[in-house]
């Protein structure tokens, strides 16, 4: 694990790097207009930021949402990036347990992802199948969608995760 790596919330001045930060971790995937929404959503997401020397190297969003009808209160972590020579130190595992403090602060308590199960596993992630994504995910990605209920808390009742206006749009939910 890297040392010196302070994590803090992402500042205004950090979204230049940010963006750099997700174009060299995912150059396959387009993930700036999301990144920029969540940017820009601060009611509904918090942002935390791994920094050496106060720059960027890793990011990760937190979003909050319901489980409709019920409207409990719920998180969806993602995107989560850390720059390609920052890998294998740590970084991501930091970032998953400061977005983990924030949902805690927030009050709350299941925290939901859509990721790779070997990856989001390690944290305690497992597939969820009584609160479904806002939009159907192809069947091969079925475990992919996965949920961590954070010590304390209860598992929210099954329905469907109600999603802020940065996650609205299908594309981010299908191949």
């Amino acid at each position: 694990m890297s040392t010196d790596i302070s994590i803090r919330p992402a500042a205004a001045g950090d979204r230049p790097a940010l963006e750099a930060l997700y174009r060299a971790a995912f150059p396959e995937e387009d993930l700036l207009a999301l990144l920029r929404a969540l940017l820009e959503a601060p009611d509904d997401v918090q942002s935390r930021v791994a920094a050496r020397d106060s720059e960027p190297v890793g990011h990760v969003a937190l979003t909050a949402c319901r489980v409709a009808p019920a409207g409990v209160g719920v998180a969806l972590l993602g995107p989560l990036a850390v720059l390609p020579a920052w890998q294998r130190r740590g970084i991501g595992g930091r970032l998953v347990a400061a977005a983990f403090e924030a949902a805690e602060a927030a009050g709350l308590g299941t925290v939901f992802v859509l990721g790779d199960p070997a990856y989001y596993g390690r944290f305690g992630f497992g597939a969820d199948a009584h609160v479904a994504p806002p939009y159907p995910i192809p069947d091969d990605w079925r475990e992919a969608w996965q949920s961590l209920v954070l010590p304390g808390a209860a598992p929210p009742p099954a329905g469907t995760l109600a999603v802020p206006a940065p996650w609205r749009r299908r594309a981010l939910w299908a191949p």
